[in-house]
C-alpha cells in the first residue's frame, strides 16, 4: 500500500527535471498523476512511463487551467494534490531587462502558480482537503545579480504560498513552498557553474530526485505544516564556508 493510494496529483512542467522526478515519486506511492507541461512528446512519454495521464498545459492561461481542471474532475473524480513546478529562468540584470522578458518570466513563474492555486482551491475543498507544493528557488530566499525577474517571481511565490495557506486553511487545504538550491536539470545544463559550490557546506549540484523525496514528504507526511518554506540548497544560504 502506498501513502497516496486513492489521491490524484496534478505535476506542472512535468516533462522533465524536477517535475518529471515529481511525478514518478508521486506514482510511485499510489497516486493517480496528470503529468502538464508544453513539451507534449516529453510530457506524454512521462505520463505513460507512470501509468498517468498527459495534459497540454499553458499555466500562464485561465482557459487551459479551466479545461485541466474539468478534465480531471471527470474522469477521476477529485483533485488532491497540486505541484506547481513549471519554472523559466532569464539572465538579466534589472537595468537591462526589458518589459516582454519581465512579464514572460513574471507569467511562468507567479502569475501560473497563482492560477494553478485558484484553480484547484474549490476542487480540494470538494475533496475534504488537498496539498498545493509551489517550488520556488533560493531565489526567493536570497538575491542574485543579473536574475531580476526571477529573483522577483520565486520571492513571490514565497508570499503567494502564505498568503494562500491562511485562504485555504478553512478548507482543509495546505499550501508550502519547496526552495532548490543549483538542481541537476535541463534548465542548468547550460549555466557555467564554476566554484559555485565550493563554499556551500555540500560540495556539490543537488539531484531532481532529492527534491522530489523531499515534495513527497510534504504531500504525504508533513501534515502539519502550511505557509512555510523548505530549502533543500545543499546548505548555500546558511553561509559560506571559510578557510581560515
Amino acid at each position: 500500500m502506498g501513502k497516496l493510494d486513492g489521491k490524484v496529483a496534478i505535476v506542472t512542467g512535468g516533462a522533465r527535471g524536477m517535475g518529471a522526478e515529481e511525478a514518478r515519486i508521486l506514482a510511485a506511492e499510489g497516486a493517480r498523476v496528470i503529468v502538464c507541461d508544453v513539451l507534449d512528446e516529453e510530457g506524454a512519454a512521462v505520463a505513460s512511463s507512470v501509468n498517468g495521464t498527459y495534459r497540454h498545459l499553458d499555466v500562464t492561461q485561465e482557459s487551459d487551467w479551466a479545461d485541466l481542471v474539468a478534465t480531471a474532475e471527470l474522469s477521476l473524480g477529485r483533485i488532491d494534490i497540486l505541484i506547481n513546478n513549471a519554472g523559466v529562468v532569464g539572465f538579466s540584470p534589472v537595468d537591462k531587462t526589458d518589459l516582454t522578458e519581465w512579464n514572460r518570466v513574471i507569467g511562468i513563474n507567479l502569475t501560473g502558480v497563482f492560477l494553478g492555486i485558484r484553480a484547484v482551491a474549490a476542487p480540494m475543498a470538494a475533496a475534504g482537503g488537498g496539498v498545493i507544493v509551489n517550488i520556488s528557488s533560493t531565489a526567493g530566499i536570497m538575491g542574485y545579480s543579473n536574475l531580476s525577474a526571477y529573483v522577483a517571481s520565486k520571492w513571490g511565490v514565497r508570499g503567494l504560498t502564505k498568503a494562500a495557506a491562511l485562504d485555504l486553511a478553512k478548507d482543509g487545504t495546505r499550501v508550502v513552498s519547496v526552495h532548490p538550491g543549483g538542481v541537476r536539470t535541463p534548465m542548468t545544463a547550460g549555466i557555467d557553474t564554476g566554484d559555485m559550490y565550493a563554499s556551500q557546506p555540500i560540495h556539490r549540484i543537488g539531484e531532481p530526485a532529492e527534491i522530489a523525496k523531499l515534495v513527497l514528504y510534504l504531500v504525504a507526511d508533513a501534515t502539519y505544516s502550511t505557509g512555510t518554506e523548505f530549502i533543500a540548497d545543499g546548505g548555500a544560504t546558511v553561509g559560506q564556508v571559510l578557510d581560515i
